[in-house]
């Protein structure tokens, strides 16, 4: 069993202070390339009341989340498996390793109270500072309680167990009980300009938001699909009965626009910007066209999804589909 502070969001449902102290040094909890194959989806938010902010007084964040989300693009990398890392030097307090990996709803909620963590562990790492790691993959937990952990050292991998939509790992950094977050340690934001002062031995990319992936279909899929990486095609018929791309992004904002454009052997297809009407954690788009009556010319087809911001590209990705 986990100790206590597993039990209930891990912490998460504790009182959050920000403390300023720089004896901890920690790295990416993730072994993978962030902004290539993962991202951060959320960061600790720095708003006591209602409403949301994260360290860049921006929204990457919800209503008192007190770690940081390093995530997976889809379900298929996590089925593949990547590993969890300890982000520093450490005893292992405790670690829980049965809950299972699924998607949490409503009508699951009662299975994971008490556990909404799910699967994980907490390191201890000296003058009152802790860390610890949430949603891990059921079984993949391999350290114990008592056990030293250097940084770098495996823990386990991504899982989606506890209360989680989709696949990541929750990093919590605590300084004598009180949540401190990694990017801003001494709490004091500054719109437009963060503190160069963190407790990363590296600098982490910032993303306000981004297309994750961008692929083609033959249909609209359904965003379940789109997430676990099921949706996107490795080539089409000529009598496919329709030409869809999609995107697939993060982190969208009130008036942000999603561009895609579908271009085909003979030219542009389709060139469409859809508005975002609200704040979306994550999203999907998607454009097409049906076949037409004399079949899909042969050839190369090419698609481009951006994430407008006040007009500008903050993101865009490219994708291919062969039709033969």
């Amino acid at each position: 069993m986990i100790r206590a502070s597993l039990t209930a969001v891990v912490a998460l449902c504790a009182a959050t202070a920000y403390v300023g102290a720089q004896e901890l040094v920690l790295s990416s909890p993730i072994d993978c390339s962030l902004g290539d194959d993962c991202y951060i989806q959320q960061y600790v938010d720095h708003t006591d009341g209602e409403g949301v902010s994260d360290f860049r007084c921006s929204s990457l964040s919800y209503d008192g989340h007190k770690g940081t989300d390093f995530a997976l693009r889809t379900l298929e990398q996590m089925r593949a498996g990547v590993d969890v890392i300890a982000s520093a030097k450490g005893t292992v307090m405790g670690t829980r390793n049965s809950v299972d990996d699924v998607l949490y709803t409503a009508a699951n909620a009662a299975n994971v109270k008490g556990k909404e963590c799910g699967n994980g562990l907490v390191l201890r790492h000296g003058d009152g500072w802790e860390t610890q790691y949430c949603h891990m993959k059921k079984g993949s937990v391999q350290v114990k309680t008592g056990e030293v952990v250097e940084a770098g050292t495996v823990l386990g991998q991504i899982g989606l167990s506890g209360r989680t939509q989709f696949p990541h790992v929750h990093l919590s950094v605590r300084k004598d009980g009180k949540v401190v977050d990694p990017f801003d340690p001494d709490g004091s934001v500054t719109c437009g300009e963060p503190d160069e002062d963190t407790l990363w031995s590296e600098p982490l990319p910032y993303r306000a938001g981004a297309v994750l992936y961008a692929a083609f279909a033959d249909h609209v899929p359904a965003f379940e699909d789109v997430k676990s990486g099921r949706a996107a095609a490795q080539s089409l018929p000529v009598d496919a009965p329709a030409i869809v791309v999609f995107g697939f992004g993060f982190g969208a904002k009130k008036g942000d626009q999603m561009r895609l454009i579908l271009e085909g052997p003979t030219g542009i297809l389709l060139d469409k910007t859809v508005l975002i009407k609200k704040n979306k954690a994550q999203l999907f788009r998607a454009i097409g066209r049906k076949l037409p009556k004399d079949g899909w010319p042969v050839g190369t087809y090419f698609g481009s999804v951006s994430l407008l911001r006040d007009g500008k590209a903050i993101s865009t990705e490219k994708t291919k589909i062969s039709v033969e």
